[in-house]
């Protein structure tokens, strides 16, 4: 398996331009989330054109744009974010591998979408916890995915590796699941404590999240 600064970023991309669309789709934050998330998704997604072999991230990266422009109208910002998180992932799997694309974007684009939506209470705290909910459990499955097709991929055994890469790669994937479930059981907290908590939680995931892309990857190739 191939593993490059531009998979990861179109991978990564991919997965939170997929979280924005599904929060947007779900129509509980205004035009100011959508500007954000299309920052980051820029932030990803241009230094993964520039460093890739395929024009797809730069389709990603124009329809991107185009979702942020358009971040007042629900139904075309959406079509554009889920297409533009189609063509990073797609970028991404003909640089490396589609399963693993698909998998890794899960679950970076889960932990990190659910620590962008739990700042973003702090504009407005009246947004349903339900959402981070779902998020958690997103990014929850897309460790346990991602975790499981690098192991088929051969990140285990790690042969030809120093053994404390392994153990590493199985503390990361590990830590990232038990993180997501920590942030589902502190929305259960009440008042915005257990918001501040998940929050918090989330930043770490997305930290070992990103670690357990990165190592898994080079384990697997």
């Amino acid at each position: 398996m191939d593993v490059s600064p531009s998979i990861v970023l179109a991978t990564w991309a991919g997965g939170v331009a997929a979280a924005a669309a599904l929060v947007a789709r779900w129509e509980i934050v205004g035009p100011g989330f959508i500007r954000l998330s299309g920052a980051v998704v820029l932030g990803f997604g241009i230094p993964a054109a520039l460093a890739g072999s395929t024009p797809f991230p730069w389709v990603g990266v124009v329809l991107c744009a185009a979702a942020v422009l358009s971040a007042r109208w629900r139904t075309p910002l959406v079509v554009f974010m889920v297409v533009a998180a189609g063509c990073f992932v797609v970028a991404a799997s003909l640089d490396g591998a589609f399963v693993p694309a698909a998998s890794g974007a899960l679950l970076l684009g889960g932990v990190t979408g659910e620590m962008m939506l739990g700042h973003w209470y702090l504009v407005d705290p009246r947004l349903p916890r339900e959402a981070l909910r779902r998020l958690a459990a997103i990014g929850a499955l897309g460790a346990v995915a991602d975790f499981g097709v690098l192991a088929g991929f051969g990140a285990i055994p790690w042969a030809g590796f120093d053994p404390m890469f392994g153990v590493g790669f199985v503390l990361l994937g590990a830590t990232t699941l038990v993180l997501m479930a920590a942030v589902w059981f502190a929305l259960a907290e009440p008042g915005y404590s257990g918001v501040m908590a998940a929050t918090g939680l989330s930043y770490l995931a997305v930290l070992t999240g990103f670690g357990s892309v990165v190592l898994g990857r080079i384990l697997a190739g």
